[in-house]
């Protein structure tokens, strides 16, 4: 899939504007996190079935990525990007290793990496069966893991991220075993570092706080919306080579996370230096 023409956030960082409007319908659904959810809903079908009918470009991946990001704003969301001239930086295919906090990145990701990167996630299988996102996580060609057997699952990882990789494509894992605003070391596995190495291509971490949308209490995926709460996404610099083992290259990429999620008021658990 080729990269696109339409770049919404063509330099390094973004910063939502002070003077961007609420929607209409903060104000008709009484700033309930339904203003939200059922705008991002109606995104989220129409991309669903230009994945399954049609060739769904990077370019319309873009817009509807760009579209939920505006949605995002439209409810007070204060979105802060830094750090994408990094990406720039990695001529071909990298391994994004990320901290995950809610589905709010999965959904506007794609606005300022899709220009710059074909891309896919490492993801439950079980998603695929998901009306609409399952059909987007194929057409991304995403590498599906059980969390059933770690050793299947390692060996899933390596043999189709090498493929993807091999094909041009990046791949983006989330090292945790799942969405959790609070970022603990000792959840955050190195498959990512040994992804990279296995393949030969760069580490390109990225730190993101997404708990503007949390985890729902009953549904996790209906959760409230924080308004208050800052979105950021930053890209470090590029970890050109996995030396050895690949312990110097994880324990760099756990510190960037750290820095920038305990620089934007976010809980971090680090495990004492032994």
């Amino acid at each position: 899939m080729a990269e696109t023409s339409f770049n919404p956030f063509p330099n390094d960082s973004y910063d939502t504007p002070a003077d961007t409007r609420k929607s209409i319908w903060e104000y008709l659904l009484l700033g309930t996190r339904l203003s939200f959810y059922i705008r991002n809903f109606f995104v989220f079908c129409r991309s669903g079935y230009l994945a399954k009918h049609t060739e769904f470009t990077a370019e319309t991946q873009t817009l509807y990525s760009y579209k939920n990001l505006k949605i995002t704003e439209s409810c007070g969301g204060k979105i802060h990007l830094r750090g994408l001239d990094n990406i720039n930086k990695v001529n071909g295919p990298a391994v994004i290793i990320a901290n995950h906090m809610s589905l709010l990145e999965t959904a506007v990701i794609h606005a300022f990496l899709r220009p710059r990167k074909d891309f896919c996630f490492v993801i439950k299988q079980s998603l695929l069966d998901v009306p609409f996102f399952g059909n987007i996580m194929r057409k991304l060609g995403c590498i599906a893991v059980t969390r059933q057997n770690p050793r299947d699952d390692f060996k899933v990882v390596m043999s189709e991220g090498a493929k993807r990789l091999a094909e041009g494509k990046t791949v983006i894992i989330f090292p945790q075993h799942s969405r959790s605003a609070v970022f603990q070391e000792e959840t955050f596995n190195t498959i990512g570092v040994k992804l990279a190495k296995h393949a030969g291509v760069p580490i390109l971490p990225l730190a993101l706080r997404t708990d503007f949308l949390q985890n729902g209490k009953l549904l996790k995926d209906l959760g409230p919306i924080r308004r208050k709460r800052p979105i950021w996404f930053e890209f470090g610099e590029p970890i050109t080579e996995v030396k050895g083992t690949g312990k110097e290259e994880h324990k760099a990429v756990v510190n960037f996370i750290a820095s920038r999620l305990k620089e934007w008021g976010c809980e971090v658990e680090l495990q004492a230096e032994k």
